[in-house]
């Protein structure tokens, strides 16, 4: 077996899908284990150099992943289920404690939609209650570890006065995060839009190290998104200190409210009159960031975020240990 790291640390083989994601996982007490490959295709970036992972993040080779001993799997895609734990995994690998990380709510219907994963000897893990809610998860007992955040000590100023939107690739992905509605306020309100891909309609990539102080000028953040999950950004925004202006949809009807820590409605000629509102009361922009920052620290605690990972990690590898899956779901 390969030395990469000693000690009793558990030790968490999983795959590089969401940067971001995989930033606030690694601040946790243990080590994660990602594959590369030379092609640098989907899930093998590696760290890369967009985050400033610490030491507990390792690369390894694909080629040498079933060489390593693992505590636990973590799968985050259909890819890294179906195909990519057969392709790079050794048979005793895949017989490890496993959980499925599902990032998104279900995009087939709404309500519908059948999860892929239907083994109740793999954890499926949603990072909202809402994406709970809408999957049909064959009656498997789930786990919700809500987003965990860093605050970078920069203190929210909104002297721009008008909003920010950080979505990557926001033109291409059209209705679904609403790129038609950024499109829409835009005629009325000044906006800028951030993000790789976006370059035509915005000012492009703002590097994640690097959105702290860049939105922290403007006066509000807003996300069009109609229907996905509830967005790291929205999450960093409310931490920096930002009132957050969006869709009452999806998770951010229980995550924003209205007039204390920003507004949401689904009525887009309420949002743009709401955003005037915030551009024409400086200080109120400021108390309500200040609400949101505090909602923040409640809501996405990284020590909360990292602690119920460990916790879980701890319960999987135990429950595997024991034997104590049981008929109609895992007994967590």
């Amino acid at each position: 077996m390969l030395n990469y790291q000693s000690g009793t640390r558990l030790r968490i083989f999983t795959w590089h899908i969401h940067g971001s994601y995989l930033y606030y996982l690694s601040q946790g007490n243990y080590d994660l284990y990602i594959p590369v490959n030379e092609e640098k295709s989907e899930g093998y970036y590696g760290r890369g150099e967009t985050f400033p992972f610490g030491d507990n993040v390792y690369e390894v080779p694909a080629g040498e992943v079933r060489d390593i001993d693992f505590d636990v799997v973590l799968f985050q895609t259909d890819q890294n289920y179906f195909t990519d734990q057969f392709e790079i995994l050794s048979p005793d690998q895949r017989k490890l404690p496993r959980i499925y990380l599902e990032h998104d709510p279900p995009w087939d219907h709404p309500t519908n939609a059948e999860h892929p994963v239907d083994d109740p000897e793999v954890v499926l893990v949603h990072v909202t209650h809402f994406n709970q809610l809408m999957w049909d998860n064959h009656g498997l007992l789930t786990r919700v570890i809500e987003h965990g955040v860093t605050c970078k000590d920069i203190p929210y100023s909104g002297h721009l006065n008008k909003g920010i939107v950080v979505i990557n690739n926001l033109p291409e992905r059209g209705r679904l995060l609403g790129f038609d509605i950024f499109k829409e306020i835009s005629k009325h309100i000044p906006l800028d839009l951030a993000g790789m891909g976006t370059e035509e309609y915005g000012i492009g990539e703002v590097l994640h190290p690097d959105l702290p102080a860049f939105i922290s000028q403007y006066r509000f953040f807003f996300n069009p998104i109609r229907y996905t999950s509830l967005g790291l950004a929205v999450c960093e925004a409310m931490m920096q200190g930002m009132p957050v202006v969006g869709l009452a949809t999806t998770e951010m009807a229980v995550t924003i409210q209205n007039g204390y820590s920003g507004f949401i409605d689904t009525n887009i000629s309420g949002l743009i009159e709401k955003m005037q509102y915030l551009m024409e009361n400086h200080d109120a922009a400021k108390e309500m960031g200040s609400n949101a920052k505090e909602t923040a620290i409640n809501k996405f605690n990284i020590s909360r975020f990292n602690a119920a990972w460990e916790d879980l990690f701890h319960h999987v590898i135990q429950r595997t240990t024991k034997g104590e899956v049981i008929k109609g779901g895992i007994q967590l």
